[in-house]
């Protein structure tokens, strides 16, 4: 089944500049969304994002954006638990937040934290001087794929537009008792 997804748009395309943690569409929009995305690796994996955020925004370099992802997940693994990776970035010159949801079709080993594969990975990559507001999203981004429904919707989804739907539900908050 060959892989279906939405374009990049250049974030100079959408005016409203923020400084606050974009809502998750918001940066959807600006991004893309692959549903049944093939690789063989996750080295593999960060280069084919790097090179889907550069063909699509000017003034991007791939071999910069993977360097500064790659250089991330030297760190320390952005593998979550839960089937999930957030790997991200801060790149100088970029006006604002963009992003890439991938469902892959197979689980990817990406040395997570509970060493489960992964199967969804969302990658961002922020303005250099957006401390806060890489912050506050990497923790809105945590929260969504804490939610076992949400996980499980997106898991579930053959298209961009059910996913794009899936980060549009509010998240329903357990009751504590």
């Amino acid at each position: 089944m060959p892989a279906s997804h939405t374009s990049i748009h250049h974030p100079a395309m959408h005016g409203n500049k923020q400084h606050d943690a974009p809502h998750i569409g918001e940066i959807l929009d600006r991004g893309a969304i692959v549903v049944d995305h093939q690789t063989t690796s996750k080295k593999r994996l960060l280069e084919q994002i790097a090179n889907m955020f550069s063909e699509h925004i000017p003034g991007t370099n791939a071999g910069q954006i993977f360097s500064t992802l790659f250089e991330r997940e030297n760190l320390g693994s952005t593998g979550i638990g839960h089937g999930v990776a957030l790997p991200h970035g801060r790149v100088a010159g970029l006006e604002e937040v963009v992003g890439v949801f991938l469902h892959l079709q197979d689980g990817l080993d990406f040395g997570a934290v509970d060493h489960l594969p992964v199967n969804l990975v969302f990658a961002i990559l922020v303005p250099e001087d957006a401390t806060e507001e890489h912050l506050n999203l990497l923790a809105s981004l945590a929260g969504i794929f804490r939610n076992d429904e949400k996980r499980q919707k997106l898991l579930e989804a053959t298209d961009p537009s059910q996913i794009r739907e899936t980060f549009d539900m509010p998240v329903k908050e357990p009751l504590l008792t």
